[in-house]
């Protein structure tokens, strides 16, 4: 149990984010949330709560508001993001997911890159995906983005390191996960479920795992993907 320790959840009022909460609530940790919708975040047990939109200026005030309720920060797992298949490049879809994955992700996580810089100590961990292990050509901004995301922890990483600072880091990466942002109709393979999913991440989390890709098919899936030379990839139909 970890009644001492305190977590903050983003993107806690559905699917994964929410999962995660309740299970780090579960093994005794002191668990702050927070989503655009603050309803659904009713019920998890967690010590506070914060309406928090990662694409607006404020956010990062926001933020603070949150580890100061919550009494601290040991953990920050993040867990905000959008992603649609975008075939016909669609500029708003493309802008939208540039600016929540990009500039939303790199706003939060440099947040709490600094509030544990301060504090000496503390543990980041987010979800990214698989889709950043190669550029997909339904959804070129998400696996961008992901791609980004990848590199910015790997690049954070480094940098603690070269400062000295305890700061550690763990990148989530999911297979297809049965959640609001891939509803319609489109059937996606190997689906994964929000609960399965999430015991996989506190599992990493607990053991300090810098990557973890989620479940074990999709580990064999990216194995191959990063084989396949470049003149073939392109000529995939996805």
């Amino acid at each position: 149990m970890r009644q001492d320790r305190k977590a903050i959840v983003i993107g806690a009022s559905s699917g994964i984010g929410l999962e995660v909460a309740k299970l780090l609530v579960k093994e005794g940790w002191q668990v702050g949330v927070a989503a655009r919708r603050v309803e659904l975040m009713q019920g998890i047990g967690a010590v506070a709560v914060e309406r928090i939109d990662v694409t607006a200026d404020d956010a990062t005030e926001a933020l603070q508001r949150l580890i100061s309720k919550t009494g601290g920060m040991d953990l920050f797992f993040y867990a905000s993001g959008i992603g649609k298949q975008n075939r016909e490049l669609s500029a708003d879809i493309e802008l939208a997911t540039l600016q929540t994955n990009g500039v939303g992700f790199t706003r939060m996580i440099g947040e709490a890159y600094r509030y544990f810089a301060g504090q000496g100590r503390g543990h980041i961990a987010a979800i990214t995906s698989i889709a950043g292990t190669k550029g997909l050509g339904p959804a070129p901004s998400y696996s961008a983005t992901k791609a980004m995301q990848n590199v910015y922890l790997q690049a954070l990483e480094q940098q603690a390191h070269a400062r000295g600072l305890h700061i550690r880091f763990t990148d989530i990466r999911p297979g297809f996960v049965d959640t609001a942002l891939l509803s319609g109709d489109f059937h996606y393979p190997m689906m994964l479920k929000p609960k399965k999913v999430a015991k996989e991440i506190v599992y990493a989390i607990n053991h300090h795992q810098h990557i973890r890709v989620i479940d074990w098919r999709y580990r064999i899936l990216t194995a191959v993907w990063r084989r396949i030379p470049r003149f073939l990839w392109r000529r995939l139909k996805l």
